[in-house]
């Protein structure tokens, strides 16, 4: 270990190097449940492109493990040390570098918080549409590695959408250059796209161009109270039938709402079975929520309730995204699933998380980004019980089971990191397994990006 660190502080000032174990030992996880993780040899926190190629060389040269980090609030284990390795956290390399009201694109590193961005982009009157519910801490690298989604998916999709262009530092310390600034490029493979949701194991990502688009009209919501989840689906599927596209089609059932209540004191009702939150960003946003109204009073609603404002909107984004925080809080420890299935499948979904919750005795809330079939069963249990852990890891395989089972995949967002990594051989079967593994070893053939995650 001492070459290492001598080593990395050739190219690196002191302080970007942590060696203390105290210190290293905070670095080692995110904020999956039931992820293996081990003790890193060196945290190294890089300001510049430059830097982060010196690492790199470093850690081939010696045949040493790297795992890079963003804000680490990903839920799979994507970001958990290995033993020995270079924990290399980005979360220095923070600068937005460009907002080009022309092009339309950002040009940003990859510790660039999320929601500063956004603001950044509104402040020029563009948007960037990807809104994780970590947004206020989560980076835009960590969003490229997972691929990660938002509340906004089922009218502006996810991050991979946005990604046009990637400066990458390989596994041997060159700088690769991807994609494009225009808004059209179809030149060789993608790789750009390769490297989103590669969770960083092909590569690490230290600028990013990134697609904006003009500032919608401020969003107006409703909430549907609904006295079955199987009501509030048939709800969403025929919003999508209808042709409706709204900015926002968020469902939440009793379990969280009640958490959401006990946490903020919002006041939502908790004698709803599941609460359909639907928002609309167009030039008439009142007349298209009329029309989702009525289809959910059709669907069985037993109250839609409509915001009066953009902030009595915004209180329900905000109680959407207190859903997981509320949750954990409630209950100590969870497990965040994060299936997603075809939206005609959303109500077989959450009706065989009910019955999993109880064959296994326990307390499995439901959150879903609905409007795209994105759900995220939250499974609850106390960690000092033993059988309770146990219970509670046999739900969330079941869950995952169930998913695939209905032509779903086994993550939507949250990537796969640790968690998920069994279930991603189970899902791509054996042949697209062997050309992922393949895809892989061109980049990484020392095996050192972020070893033991996705396969």
């Amino acid at each position: 270990m001492g070459d290492l660190i001598s080593l990395l502080r050739t190219g690196l000032p002191d302080e970007a190097v942590m060696a203390d174990p105290d210190v290293t030992a905070s670095y080692a996880t995110d904020m999956a449940s039931f992820c293996d993780s081990g003790a890193p040899a060196v945290v190294v926190l890089p300001r510049t492109v430059e830097q982060v190629q010196h690492v790199m060389r470093v850690a081939t040269e010696l045949r040493v493990p790297v795992v890079p980090q963003g804000a680490r609030t990903g839920l799979s284990g994507a970001a958990n040390a290995s033993d020995g390795c270079v924990v290399l956290s980005l979360t220095r390399m923070n600068r937005i570098l460009e907002i080009d009201t022309v092009d339309r694109i950002a040009v940003v590193e990859p510790g660039v918080v999320n929601a500063e961005l956004s603001r950044a982009a509104a402040a020029e009157g563009l948007y960037y549409p990807p809104d994780p519910s970590s947004w206020e801490q989560c980076t835009i690298g960590g969003n490229i590695g997972t691929g990660a989604g938002g509340l906004c998916c089922v009218k502006y999709g996810v991050t991979s959408e946005y990604v046009i262009g990637l400066d990458v530092v390989l596994a041997d310390g060159r700088l690769l250059r991807t994609g494009r600034r225009t808004a059209k490029g179809v030149a060789g493979y993608d790789l750009t796209r390769l490297f989103v949701g590669s969770e960083g194991s092909l590569g690490i990502v230290v600028r990013a161009v990134l697609s904006l688009k003009p500032t919608p009209p401020a969003q107006l919501a409703l909430a549907a109270e609904f006295p079955s989840v199987a009501a509030a689906c048939d709800a969403v599927c025929a919003i999508s039938e209808g042709g409706h596209v709204p900015s926002l089609l968020e469902l939440m059932d009793r379990t969280t709402v009640r958490a959401v209540n006990d946490m903020t004191r919002m006041g939502l009702p908790e004698t709803t079975e599941a609460l359909l939150l639907a928002a609309f960003d167009t030039p008439d946003p009142a007349a298209d929520l009329g029309a989702v109204a009525a289809l959910c009073t059709a669907a069985g609603a037993s109250a839609v309730v409509p915001a009066e404002d953009a902030a009595e909107s915004e209180l329900l984004l905000q109680a959407r995204r207190s859903a997981l925080p509320a949750l954990e809080r409630a209950t100590g420890t969870t497990m965040i699933d994060d299936v997603a299935v075809p939206r005609s499948r959303l109500a077989e979904m959450l009706d065989g998380v009910a019955a999993i919750a109880d064959r296994y005795d326990l307390v499995i809330g439901v959150c879903a980004h609905a409007g795209d079939g994105n759900t995220h069963p939250v499974v609850c249990f106390d960690p000092a019980d033993a059988d309770q852990a146990r219970r509670a890891r046999a739900s969330f395989d079941e869950i995952m089971a169930l998913g695939l089972e209905l032509g779903g995949t086994i993550t939507g967002e949250h990537g796969v990191g640790v968690l998920k990594k069994d279930w991603l051989a189970r899902e791509l079967g054996p042949v697209g397994l062997e050309l992922q593994r393949g895809v892989k070893q061109v980049f990484d053939p020392l095996g050192l990006l972020n070893p033991g995650k996705l396969f």
